[in-house]
C-alpha cells in the first residue's frame, strides 16, 4: 500500500497544520514521522534542556492522539538522513509532505532529503506553515526583498488587503478518523535518557491565557512588572499553536500584536533572503568595529550583577525562566553591545542558550538591530540610558524589586561603567569604525 509520510518538525500539531491537511488530501493513508536530531541535540550543552523536555511532551501527546485513532507517530532519534533512509526502505511511500523550515541548517536538511527523494522516485511537497508571508509573497515594485520595516509593513498590510483575511489567515481542517491514517500498532518512545537528557523543572506557560491580553496589549506591553504579553514564544517556536489562529485573533482585537507578528515575518523574510546575516553583520561596515569584548565584564552581565538594576533584572528573569521582557530584551542587549563594547554575537548566542522561545530569525534581527548593525537597525548613536528606561517603563521598581531583591542595599554592585563615559566611547569607537579611514 502507497502511503503519505508527513513530518512532523516546527509543527507539534495536529490541529490547522497546512502540510498535513494536504497529505491527508492526497487520497493515500498518512503515516506520521518525527525526528530528534542529533545534528541539533548534540550541540545542546544542558541536559536539562526545558525546550527539549517541551518538545518531549509535545511529540509524546502526538504520539497518544495518533494511538486513539489506530495509528502511530513514528520517532527516530537519529540524524535526519540516514533515519529516511530506513523510513523509505520500509514504507511504501509515495511523497513525504512536511512545512518549510527557513533556518540555514533547515535548508541544507531538506535539501538532503530532496536529493534522497529524488533518487528514490518519491515526492517531496512542501508548504508555507511557520510564516503568515514568505519571502517571495511581500516584495519592492523591482521585485527585490525589503530592507526597512516600515515599508515592508506597509506592502504585508497592502496584500492582506489585497486576499482579505480569510484567505491569508486560512484555516486547515484536519480531520482525525483513522480512514485518513495508515493502521499502525504502537511502537515505544524513546525515552529522555536515552537520549542523553533529563526533565526539566522550568514553568513553561500554556498557550490558552494569551486571549485575554490582546485587549490591553497597546498600553500594557512596555512594562515588564505587568502581565501584558501573550508568553507565546515558545508555541510559536515550536508550531503548538498555529501562527494564522493567532494573526485570526490579533486582526479583529490588537492592531500592536499584529504588527508584532508583521515583525516575525520581516525577520524570517531577511533570513531567508540574506542568510549571510548569521554570523555577520547585514551591514559589512560593522564588522570593522573593534569591540572591547571583556569575558570578566561579560560575565557580569550574564550573572545579572552590571549595577544597572534593570540590566540586571532583566538578566536574572532570563537565567531563571527562559524569558525576558520584550523591552527589557532591548536594554540588557544595547548595554552589552554599547555601554560594554562586547560583540552583539556574544550576546545572541548567549539568548540562544537561554531563550525558551529562541528563534534564530527574530533572536539575530533583534540582536543586530541593538547594535545598529542590522536591517533597519536603531542608529549606532542611539543608545539606550538604563536609568532613563527603568524610569519610564518601571517607575515603582516593582520589575526591579522581584529580581533584583539587594537593590538599595550595601550588597548591591556599584555600576560597572560609568553612562556616560559609555557612551562616549561607543561613539568614538563606532565613528572609527565606519568612517573612510
Amino acid at each position: 500500500m502507497k502511503i503519505s509520510a508527513f513530518w512532523f518538525r516546527r509543527d507539534l500539531r495536529l490541529f490547522d497544520n497546512h502540510g498535513l491537511y494536504e497529505a491527508i488530501k492526497s487520497g493515500k493513508k498518512v503515516l506520521c514521522f518525527f525526528i530528534f536530531d542529533r545534528n541539533i541535540l548534540n550541540d545542546l550543552p544542558d541536559k536539562k534542556d526545558a525546550r527539549f523536555h517541551f518538545i518531549f511532551q509535545q511529540v509524546r501527546q502526538l504520539k497518544l492522539q495518533l494511538n486513539n485513532i489506530g495509528s502511530d507517530l513514528m520517532i527516530a532519534y537519529d540524524y535526519p538522513d540516514k533515519a529516511w533512509v530506513k523510513w523509505i526502505t520500509q514504507f511504501d511511500i509515495e511523497a513525504i509532505f512536511l512545512n518549510r523550515d527557513y533556518e540555514p541548517y533547515a535548508v541544507q536538511r531538506d535539501d538532503l532529503l530532496n536529493e534522497i527523494c529524488h533518487k528514490k522516485g518519491i515526492i517531496l511537497k512542501t508548504y508555507k506553515d511557520h510564516v503568515l508571508f514568505e519571502k517571495s509573497e511581500v516584495l519592492k515594485e523591482d521585485q527585490t526583498p525589503y530592507t526597512v520595516f516600515t515599508p515592508y509593513k506597509r506592502k504585508w498590510q497592502e496584500k492582506l488587503n489585497q486576499i482579505g483575511d480569510s484567505e491569508a489567515f486560512i484555516h486547515y481542517p484536519v480531520e482525525m478518523e483513522g480512514r485518513h491514517f495508515f493502521p499502525l500498532e504502537p511502537t515505544p518512545l524513546p525515552s529522555m535518557e536515552f537520549m542523553g537528557f533529563f526533565p526539566s523543572d522550568q514553568y513553561i506557560p500554556e498557550a490558552k491565557d494569551w486571549q485575554r491580553v490582546l485587549s490591553k496589549y497597546s498600553t500594557q506591553r512596555d512594562f515588564p512588572a505587568v502581565d501584558g504579553t501573550s508568553r507565546l514564544g515558545i508555541h510559536l517556536r515550536f508550531g503548538t499553536i498555529s501562527i494564522r489562529e493567532v494573526a485570526r485573533r490579533a486582526f479583529k482585537i490588537s492592531e500592536t500584536f499584529l504588527s508584532e507578528l508583521v515583525w516575525r515575518d520581516f525577520y524570517s523574510m531577511i533570513l531567508q533572503a540574506y542568510p549571510n546575516v548569521v554570523g555577520h553583520a547585514f551591514k559589512p561596515l560593522y564588522d570593522r568595529i573593534n569591540w572591547l569584548n571583556s569575558e570578566e565584564e561579560f560575565k557580569l552581565w550574564c550573572e545579572g550583577k552590571t549595577g544597572y538594576p534593570l540590566v540586571d533584572a532583566g538578566m536574572r528573569e532570563l537565567n531563571a525562566t527562559g524569558f525576558m521582557h520584550n523591552r527589557v530584551r532591548m536594554v540588557t542587549a544595547s548595554f552589552l553591545v554599547k555601554h560594554l563594547l562586547i560583540d552583539w554575537r556574544w550576546g545572541e548566542a548567549y539568548f540562544a542558550n537561554k531563550l525558551l522561545d529562541f528563534d534564530l530569525a527574530s533572536n539575530n534581527g533583534g540582536w543586530q538591530w541593538a547594535a545598529g548593525c542590522g536591517t533597519d537597525a536603531a542608529p549606532y548613536f542611539r543608545i539606550f540610558n538604563p536609568e532613563a528606561q527603568q524610569k519610564k517603563f518601571d517607575p515603582k521598581f516593582e520589575y526591579i524589586q522581584k529580581w533584583v531583591p539587594e537593590f538599595n542595599t550595601p550588597a548591591y554592585p556599584t555600576p560597572i561603567v560609568n553612562h556616560a563615559e559609555s557612551r562616549k566611547r561607543c561613539l568614538e569607537v563606532y565613528k572609527l569604525a565606519l568612517s573612510d579611514g
